[in-house]
């Protein structure tokens, strides 16, 4: 491989309604971010403006909608090593990064644990980092509620602080204080910092320094990787994805 390899993938994450689409679409007319292949999961969600989407028609990348547990994982690997095949053979000229998507409740471990090792990626790609979009409003009820959120925010090493104008300083002080918490390293940000240069180029993803449970999870993962062949059935598809909902 040549020297563009490893291509950076930035993981982009966050619950619903916390403004991912919104701060996609404002980054991707940012000039820093010229030949990025975006991998969205529609899952409900306004998509990314057509307007960009005719522009960069190759670029962007729409996975179907599905369990990220296998269905999306096996598009995303599948995904990545398209653009590969697309930049090897000249149909796509130049790939400086790839942003992926996830879905709102996604349990962020199955996708880092993909980048990360999945053989068919691991020469091409390296996981530049994770992005995760927390909503100031709600975003200490979320992180009550859903486990996934409190994963979100436990393996991101940039959390974008979206909705901080609605939300009263006391609120936003709570917040920041329960997502040092979570994850004392990584860099909080407002969105309106939420610059491209802000929040990529972290360097090499670095799971030794997050916290143990960081560490617990996607060492599950490669485990659940190693024993699932991923050959599931329509009838038995629920049934074998509680285990990505809890502890």
């Amino acid at each position: 491989m040549d020297s563009s390899f490893p291509i950076p993938v930035s993981v982009l994450t966050g619950f619903l309604g916390a403004g991912k689409t919104t701060l996609l679409n404002r980054l991707l007319k940012d000039p820093a971010l010229a030949d990025t292949a975006v991998i969205i999961n529609e899952f409900g969600e306004v998509a990314i403006d057509h307007l960009l989407v005719e522009q960069a028609s190759d670029g962007i990348i729409q996975l179907s909608d599905g369990c990220l547990c296998c269905t999306v994982r096996g598009d995303l690997v599948d995904t990545l090593a398209d653009l590969v095949d697309r930049l090897q053979t000249g149909r796509i000229a130049k790939l400086a990064r790839v942003v992926v998507e996830t879905t709102g409740l996604a349990d962020p471990a199955p996708v880092l644990q993909s980048i990360m090792a999945h053989p068919a990626l691991v020469q091409a790609f390296r996981l530049d980092g994770v992005i995760t979009l927390v909503d100031a409003v709600n975003g200490e009820a979320t992180l009550d509620a859903h486990v996934e959120a409190v994963k979100q925010a436990a393996v991101a090493d940039r959390v974008v602080l979206a909705k901080t104008d609605l939300a009263d300083a006391a609120e936003v002080e709570a917040l920041r204080a329960r997502l040092k918490q979570v994850n004392p390293g990584a860099v909080v940000l407002d969105i309106n910092e939420a610059s491209a240069a802000a929040l990529f180029n972290c360097g090499l993803y670095n799971p030794e320094t997050k916290s143990a449970d960081v560490r617990r999870w996607l060492g599950e993962e490669a485990a659940h990787d190693h024993d699932h062949h991923h050959d599931h059935h329509d009838g038995d598809h629920d049934d074998d994805h509680h285990h990505h909902h809890h502890e």
